[in-house]
């Protein structure tokens, strides 16, 4: 307690100019914040303020020490008011995107409960696989699967999630199992489709990360109709383990090549900076991380 006394002393001293001015706002003698001082300085063994009758200086200590203060004490500040804003009332509108896909499974049926929670709460739910412009779009949590690679943004990660290369039983049964990635090239290979071009599979091979385009006779720009193909036994796909794990458990899909699974693709809620996040973004971000840290929470889905 002495010593955060004697660094928002000290930073009051500065900003008031005076001894005798920080002591009046305080209601004690110019004495004791002298004291304070001193007793600051000396804990740390360094000149902090150059004090004469009519005026102070700060060192070059005391310069580079002050901007360490006034943003400690502005974190303390911050840190006070997130704590008494989660003592109220969650209130007003979220606009929320997710991954179709994901989206479906994953944020529409929590929304009814996270309300039920939140009543002075509204949600927009915007499901779509196109990345969205978080700020430019108004849109207050975005959920991505996938690292954040812009850095104007601030990401909270919900969950981890890899993703795997499945097939069913029946079909590793007809056409064997793969052992090695060249051995992609001999298989029905279900692959996922963007704006005309297809996208790669991504693993790590030797120590790096290697992305091949695979082939096969059935390409699809919907993840949910690759994972229907997947489970009628038309090909190999490479799914997220969001989507495909409960299946997995169950024995409808089988894994493969999992020595070359890549490391990534984990799951977070993305949202514009701020300094004072508003108390529904943190209500929702928090709600969504606590259930998908339930230990039965992928299990059941």
């Amino acid at each position: 307690m002495d010593h955060f006394r004697q660094i928002s002393t000290f930073v009051d001293v500065v900003a008031r100019g005076s001894l005798s001015a920080a002591a009046r706002a305080e209601g004690i003698a110019p004495a004791m914040i002298g004291r304070r001082l001193d007793a600051l300085e000396a804990r740390l063994g360094v000149k902090l303020l150059t004090r004469t009758t009519r005026k102070l200086a700060l060192t070059n200590e005391g310069a580079a020490f002050l901007e360490d203060c006034q943003r400690i004490l502005t974190d303390l500040e911050d840190a006070e008011a997130a704590v008494s804003e989660r003592s109220a009332h969650a209130s007003g509108h979220l606009l929320i995107s997710a991954p179709a896909g994901f989206g479906r499974q994953h944020v529409a049926p929590l929304v009814p409960s996270f309300l039920a929670e939140h009543r002075a709460v509204t949600i927009n739910l915007n499901l779509s696989d196109r990345i969205v412009d978080v700020v430019g779009e108004g849109v207050d949590v975005a959920i991505r699967i996938a690292a954040l690679p812009d850095s104007s943004l601030v990401s909270v990660k919900l969950a981890d999630n890899h993703r795997v290369v499945v097939a069913t039983p029946a079909y590793l049964k007809r056409h064997g199992r793969p052992q090695t990635l060249a051995d992609l090239e001999r298989h029905q290979c279900l692959a996922i489709s963007s704006e005309g071009s297809q996208r790669g599979w991504t693993f790590r091979d030797n120590g790096k990360l290697v992305t091949l385009k695979v082939s096969g006779a059935m390409v699809c720009n919907d993840g949910a109709v690759l994972h229907d193909w997947a489970l009628a036994g038309k090909g190999l796909a490479w799914r997220s383990m969001w989507e495909v794990g409960q299946d997995i458990e169950d024995g409808r899909l089988v894994s493969v090549l999992d020595d070359y699974a890549a490391p990534g693709n984990d799951i977070y809620a993305v949202f514009a900076q701020r300094r004072h996040l508003p108390l529904r973004i943190r209500a929702f971000v928090d709600f969504l991380r606590h259930t998908y840290a339930q230990a039965d929470y992928w299990r059941r889905r």
